[in-house]
């Protein structure tokens, strides 16, 4: 049996490889990764951005770079050409009677208001020592934004998992190999299991390879294992569902992004509703998986919640097994 499934995953392997769809499909984890790391700040970066004249004040220069994002131009010719680009940059300008600030007109007024204070301070000499604030640490370690993106990511990889099962599918059905099961050694338990290889394998590599390259490689990985694994079993009956009722690769691939739907809709319950409205999203195993996640990459989550996260996804997935399972068995004839 095992030497059986080897083979069919080697076929859909060498099917993947020239095809150009599928190629994109095991592409897409790095290409997350790499625009999550490009377009995503971390927790403790600034969004203020200031425009100083190189080599007019060194002593300002590093005071300011505490505190904000500093660029240095050659005059401020050059910080007016860069202050009329469409983010919000503010260009400080060094007077005979101290400085002013060059702005467009559309920058929101707390930025204005931080960067004459950060001026002022300077002008001072007031220092993060002469302070009397007290800092509250609440544990917030990592990016909220990018936790966001790497917990949505991973969710996709899981649907593109399905998509690329269904394309493995139809393209059988496009060889006309399908229907020779019937009357091969090859059980129907076995092809399901066969073509189900390349799914699970992407949605644990991909999401593994997403995990490290963002930077949560030191979250619990046995707790991420466990909810992938749950997740792969609803992108495998999708994957099946959508590869025996479509018959070419472009209604394949329309059809599973239907899931695209229920993902988004348990990702905006869980951050923009209140927590009345939670109850009518319990139904979505995207939303229970994408709380399982959310607590592994905040490092909060215990071994008791994943469980119960992880529970309530497989039987929902269950319950949908049940109810798809004959149409899985009729596309199989």
């Amino acid at each position: 049996m095992l030497k059986k499934i080897g083979a069919i995953f080697k076929r859909d392997v060498k099917v993947n490889t020239k095809d150009f769809i599928s190629l994109y499909i095991l592409a897409v984890p790095l290409l997350f990764a790499l625009l999550i790391n490009i377009f995503s700040p971390g927790i403790n970066e600034t969004t203020i951005n200031l425009a100083l004249i190189k080599g007019e004040n060194t002593a300002q220069v590093d005071y300011l770079k505490q505190f904000a994002k500093i660029e240095q131009f050659k005059d401020a010719a050059e910080i007016k050409n860069r202050v009329e680009k469409r983010d919000a940059i503010i260009g400080v300008i060094p007077e005979k009677t101290g400085y002013y600030l060059m702005v467009q007109g559309d920058e929101p007024q707390g930025i204005i208001d931080y960067a004459k204070l950060l001026t002022s301070f300077f002008e001072l000499g007031i220092t993060v020592n002469d302070s009397s604030s007290e800092i509250i640490e609440f544990g917030r370690t990592v990016p909220p934004l990018k936790k966001i993106l790497v917990n949505v990511s991973i969710l996709f990889i899981s649907v593109l998992a399905g998509m690329l099962i269904a394309l493995n599918i139809v393209e059988e059905k496009v060889d006309n190999t399908l229907s020779a099961i019937n009357v091969t050694p090859t059980s129907r338990l076995t092809f399901i299991l066969g073509k189900s290889v390349m799914g699970v394998l992407f949605t644990l590599l991909g999401s593994a390879s997403l995990i490290l390259i963002t930077g949560f490689g030191g979250i619990n990985l046995v707790q991420l294992l466990l909810i992938l694994g749950v997740t792969s079993l609803l992108s495998i009956l999708v994957g099946f569902i959508q590869g025996v009722t479509n018959t070419d690769i472009i209604s394949a691939a329309g059809s599973i992004k239907l899931l695209f739907l229920p993902l988004i809709a348990g990702v905006l319950a869980i951050e923009l509703l209140a927590d009345k409205w939670q109850k009518f999203f319990y139904w979505n195993p995207f939303y229970w998986a994408y709380k399982g996640n959310d607590s592994i990459l905040s490092q909060t989550g215990t071994w008791s919640e994943i469980f119960m996260y992880s529970g309530l996804v497989s039987i929902l997935c269950v319950i949908m097994y049940v109810l798809l399972a004959p149409k899985i068995r009729e596309g199989l004839k």
